[in-house]
């Protein structure tokens, strides 16, 4: 029954895992939405797409309560690193984009 159990949860992909829709608004009575969806993987690895860009590269993990990953798109001028955890049902993000001197606080829910 263990073996079962422990099986059954390394084949199970994280909660954060799916498709999102990501607020972007920058004024609350103007939204503004874009797509994520992410693919965790047993290998730790991240794939999917985060505002109409492919991940480039990425990683997850599940540790101190939480799962979190980060990951790199490219908009074609430069890099944007992104981050994001599971808080209950929603998830909670941020985007760096060094070459726009730019971070950014974003929220996402299932869609």
């Amino acid at each position: 029954m263990i073996a079962l159990f422990l099986a059954l949860a390394l084949t199970a992909e994280p909660a954060l895992a799916g498709e999102w829709t990501v607020d972007l608004s920058g004024k609350p009575d103007e939204p503004y939405t874009k797509p994520m969806t992410l693919t965790l993987k047993a290998d730790g690895t991240v794939t999917g797409s985060f505002y109409d860009s492919e991940i480039l590269a990425g990683r997850w993990k599940t540790d101190r309560g939480r799962t979190c990953a980060s990951f790199r798109t490219t908009d074609g001028a430069g890099p944007y690193h992104s981050s994001v955890c599971l808080v209950g049902d929603k998830a909670v993000g941020q985007t760096w984009a060094e070459h726009r001197s730019f971070l950014f606080n974003w929220n996402a829910v299932r869609r």
